[in-house]
Formats: C-alpha cells, structure tokens, sequence
C-alpha cells in the first residue's frame, strides 16, 4: 500500500506515523532475520532525522533486497523513490550513504518537512568451509567464526569433527572429498584445505579449484605447495587456476603453534576480504629456489594430525 497521494501528499493527510497499526517495523526485521538466513543481499534505510511535517519519523526502517523487493516504508512518494535509487546504487558499489532531503523544494512533496535517511548495505556472513578437523581446524574456527564467517567444519572421523569441538561451526561427519565433490558455491564463498592427509588434500582442491570460490587456501609448506602445484598442471589445470590455491597459508608472524597458525591463517583472510592483501599462489619452477630461501614460518606451516 502506498500510503501517500501522487504528490506525495499522505493520504489520510496525517503522518504514518501517527497512525498506529498501519506500518510495524517488527515485519522489517522478521524480514532481516530471514534474508539474512536466505544470504540475500538488502540495503537497510533508516530515517535517522526529521524537521517538520514528514510522512515517517526518526527511527523508522525499511529494506530494499537486490531486484527490488522492499520491506517496511519511509514513507512512500518521492522520498522514497529517492531512497530506493540510491539503494540499487549501493547494492551495485557497497558502503553506506546518508540523504537529506527538505521534501518540497527538493523534491516537489507536500509536506513540507526535511529528512534525513541513512543507507547501508547489509551482506550475509561469508561461508567458510575448513575441510578437515584437526588441530590447527579447532582454533581456526572459532577465530574465523569471531571476525564474522559463517564456518562449516568438514571431516569423516567423529572424535575430531564433533560439536564439542566446534561449538562455533557447523560441523559435517563426511569425507572431505566427497562434500568438496558436491558443493554448490559462489563467488562469495572461501574455502581452507586443511586435512590430516596430503591425498585427501588432492582431491579436495581439485574439485574446489573447479567451483566458483572467493578464496581458497591450503595449510602447508612451499615443498607442498610445489608438488601440488606440478601434480595440477599435470591434470591439465592452467597456471591461472593453480594460482587460486593460496598456499602456504597465514600472514608471515612467526607463528609456531596451532593456535598462532590459525591467527596467522585468519589474518590473511580478512586481509583478503579487505582487499589489503596480495596472491601468492603457485611459485613457478623457475622463482623455486629463491622462494624456499626466503620462506619463514608460514612455509614451514605445521601439517594436520
């Protein structure tokens, strides 16, 4: 329901607001809840300021998810409209933005008021699947479930993948491979390899580099990394596809134990997520020597038991 006249007048000539039942802002966030669960991307638009007589007042929400559907109002005509084009823009370039707007001079509404409207962009948190359980897995999901992923555990052997042990994650009891085989991703999912056994590794970022991936990473040394950089290219993966795989993992910090691994490891990537960080992916045959010089303790990264 549009609650105002073509000119923007209110159509009861009475701020929404001032009449009780007609917008309940408790739908918005049912809504929120439930986009957010369903991964859907929305801007939230909030009337943070008003001056006069303007159809909503401070506090009141409204969602716009991408394609257009809405939830809730800030009240309807030309403001709204306004609010619902800066919307699409966000959803195109991210971040947030703030509009004010006195509603007559500016945007030839009736009631003669000003708003103000803040926008941001509301994005799910990013699933992160860690495949393998072991001992750099368990702290490195409860960091990456404190710095805002959604993470996933993934191993067949129930004494490690447990909920015990994961209170944070959700956890899978399958084979790695197997889940790696079947999983349906986009390209805001991340993905970390870090299994108690280098052929299972293989197989799992063999079918990862197949998928649509914001980040995919495997604990190791710069030997690993080596061997199976060579063992792909020999699948007929391209040196483009080999350089997905970031490995070794982790910010060089002179991490030694599994818990500063995973510090290391999570560091990297909200770098990443940031965009502050450079790939390093597959060294060449040719820059081999120089690399292993030079690797410290991120190449010399602990294997998983």
């Amino acid at each position: 329901m549009d609650a105002h006249a073509g000119d923007g007048r209110p159509a009861s000539g009475r701020a929404m607001s001032e009449r009780p039942g007609l917008i309940h802002d408790r739908d918005v966030w049912s809504a929120f809840e439930r986009w957010r669960r369903e991964r859907r991307r929305c801007v939230l638009a909030t009337v943070t300021g008003t001056r006069g007589f303007t159809p909503r007042k401070a506090g009141a929400h409204m969602l716009i998810a991408v394609g257009g559907e809405s939830v809730g109002t800030v009240g309807g005509g030309a403001i709204e409209h306004r609010v619902r084009e800066e919307a699409a823009a966000l959803l195109e370039r991210g971040g947030t933005c703030e509009l004010h707007h006195h509603l007559t001079q500016d945007l030839g509404m009736c009631c003669g008021g000003e708003m103000t409207v803040f926008l941001e962009v509301v994005e799910s948190a990013p699933r992160l699947f860690v495949f393998g359980a072991g001992y750099i897995a368990k702290p490195l999901a409860a960091v990456a479930a404190g710095c805002g992923f959604a993470v996933t555990v993934v191993d067949a052997r129930a004494e490690w993948a447990s909920p015990e042990r994961f209170p944070t994650s959700t956890v899978w009891l399958r084979e790695p491979d197997q889940v790696a085989r079947e999983l349906e991703t986009t390209d805001t999912d991340w993905a970390i390899v870090v299994t108690h056994d280098h052929a299972c590794d293989q197989r799992v970022v063999q079918e990862l580099l197949r998928r649509p991936l914001r980040f995919i990473g495997m604990i190791g040394s710069i030997a690993k990394q080596r061997k199976f950089a060579l063992r792909l290219r020999a699948r007929g993966f391209s040196d483009d596809d080999i350089a997905r795989l970031r490995s070794p993992l982790g910010v060089e910090i002179g991490a030694q134990t599994p818990e500063e691994i995973a510090v290391s490891v999570v560091a990297e990537l909200i770098a990443a997520r940031h965009g502050a960080s450079e790939s390093h992916g597959w060294i060449p045959p040719a820059r081999a020597g120089r690399a292993l010089a030079a690797s410290g303790s991120a190449g010399s990264q602990r294997e998983e038991s």
